[in-house]
């Protein structure tokens, strides 16, 4: 998805109707008016606005208050803080949505600036509420504030979080005055949806219009070439991050070091982290994670032991990627040192820290040691949890054990394919055809798929996909031929596949 260009993604966004609210900036205010109130009946807006009353004058008057400040202070002295401290006084973010839908699309004496509505957006932004969003938009259309900038900018990011790119684009198209928040907000709704090739070409329209990116574009260029694997086009970016002077900036730093590590290209990686000045948690974070996805569970931990020795204090995302270079290596003890460390450090143990712990005993082959963690947890597990045990099962060939985790998964998650697909596998490691033919039976009734996986490589700025099962490639024969010499080659050298590195090997 990621080859798709802006020309591609216009095209087809034409050819699929709208049903949200968009309006020509050209129109009367009266015919805005009558446009909105017919999609009020076509969405059904106004039985969604919330006309229940508070039961006790207390809530009433933490209401009023919450509008009264929402709406009067000043528009230069809008804050990040006293946002905070103003919506705290609602018991919760759909609390608050519901107040601010009631007043401002109900209470017409109300007059709305685009501070305001900008704050209403970008609560419904974080909080993913579509519907609440829509009425906003409808109520920017209705009084024209839809044509201010800042209210525009909110309505991509909007748009964009909720997942409705189509719309976000729509809503940048229609603006008739653009800044570089406004670009940097549809870039970023691209690099959301991983579409490289549209995010550099708003990029390169970016560059000919008369503004200038800023730091937050190339942090979200650079996050598009993550998510895509696009090695090619993350050096472009960082070229020119350099020659504009942002690859200074820690943010913009730390989305490199993601980028080169998850590339491939862990030593580019490190290079940016050793000149840095000034890193932070995420900096320290995304090189040992970039260590730990490529398997270098040694440079990991050296590096983990550099932090602590500059009194940089580790959080629960440094640990869950020690702990996932541990699993990937099998350092059973190293993991489990790091892990009963944890609360020296003042982080406390998460259901992902603990899914690690069960993947790397499964993974060594401790498969009861594995079990007696999970009854052992003073939390519940999840599913994620059973199905590492379930895999490590299947790994080793343990049924028994296996069985019993794939029905505790299955309680979690009845409907999982891949939970019955795992299943069905074990029985057949071991011999067991016909209860690994009952379960893909009872898949078959339940209709249930699992989805292909798919690897990726890039030549010459170019991504290509190779999915699971996949024959429809034409370089499919000569990728074959390949594989079968690297294969044999191996075989010659009796190269062992398995094997990992051990406790004593440090």
């Amino acid at each position: 998805m990621n080859s798709v260009s802006l020309r591609q993604f216009i095209r087809k966004k034409n050819s699929t109707p709208l049903s949200l609210p968009f309006s020509s900036h050209g129109s009367s205010s009266s015919q805005n008016i009558k446009r909105i109130t017919k999609t009020h009946q076509s969405l059904g807006i106004l039985s969604l606005i919330s006309t229940a009353t508070d039961s006790t004058e207390k809530r009433q008057t933490r209401h009023l208050r919450l509008i009264q400040d929402f709406l009067q202070i000043p528009t230069d002295q809008f804050t990040q803080k006293r946002g905070a401290d103003d919506f705290a006084h609602s018991n919760s973010l759909e609390e608050t949505l519901n107040v601010l839908e009631t007043t401002f699309l109900k209470e017409e004496e109300l007059r709305v600036d685009a501070s305001a509505l900008s704050r209403a957006l970008s609560l419904c932004s974080s909080s993913r509420s579509l519907k609440s969003g829509v009425q906003f938009h409808c109520l920017a259309i209705r009084t024209g504030l839809v044509v201010n900038v800042y209210v525009g900018s909110c309505l991509i990011s909007f748009y964009s979080k909720c997942c409705k790119l189509c719309n976000a684009y729509k809503v940048f198209e229609e603006m008739p005055v653009k800044n570089v928040v406004s670009w940097t907000a549809i870039i970023a709704g691209f690099a959301q949806e991983g579409l490289v090739d549209g995010c550099f070409e708003l990029y390169s329209l970016l560059r000919n219009s008369t503004l200038k990116p800023n730091d937050l574009t190339f942090t979200c260029i650079l996050s598009a070439c993550t998510g895509g694997g696009s090695l090619g086009r993350g050096r472009i970016a960082h070229c020119q991050a350099i020659e504009m002077g942002f690859d200074s900036y820690v943010h913009v730093a730390n989305a490199l070091i993601s980028m080169y590590c998850k590339c491939g290209n862990v030593e580019d990686a490190y290079h940016i982290f050793e000149r840095m000045d000034g890193k932070d948690n995420v900096s320290w974070n995304s090189m040992i994670g970039g260590y730990a996805q490529h398997g270098l569970a040694v440079q990991a931990i050296d590096l983990f032991e550099k932090m602590k020795k500059q009194r940089v204090k580790p959080d629960a995302i440094t640990f869950l990627s020690l702990f996932s270079s541990c699993r990937h290596s099998g350092l059973v003890k190293q993991g489990q040192f790091y892990f009963n460390s944890m609360v020296e450090h003042g982080v406390k143990p998460e259901l992902d820290h603990f899914a690690c712990m069960v993947d790397l005993l499964g993974r060594a082959g401790l498969l009861e040691e594995a079990r007696d963690f999970i009854v052992k947890m003073p939390i519940h597990p999840n599913a994620v949890i059973w199905g590492s045990l379930l895999s490590c099962c299947r790994l080793h060939g343990n049924v028994w054990l296996g069985i019993e985790a794939a029905e505790n998964k299955l309680l979690l998650e009845p409907e999982s394919a891949a939970s019955h697909l795992q299943l069905a596998n074990l029985y057949a490691s071991v011999g067991c055809w016909d209860q690994a033919a009952r379960v893909r039976k009872l898949m078959k009734d339940k209709c249930l798929k699992t989805e292909p996986g798919f690897s990726w490589i890039e030549v010459r700025n170019e991504v290509y996909r190779f999915r699971a099962e996949d024959c429809s490639n034409w370089g499919l024969t000569e990728i074959a031929a390949v594989v079968d010499s690297l294969a044999d080659h191996m075989g010659s050298l009796w190269y062992d596949l398995n094997r990992v590195v051990t406790d004593d090997d440090l």
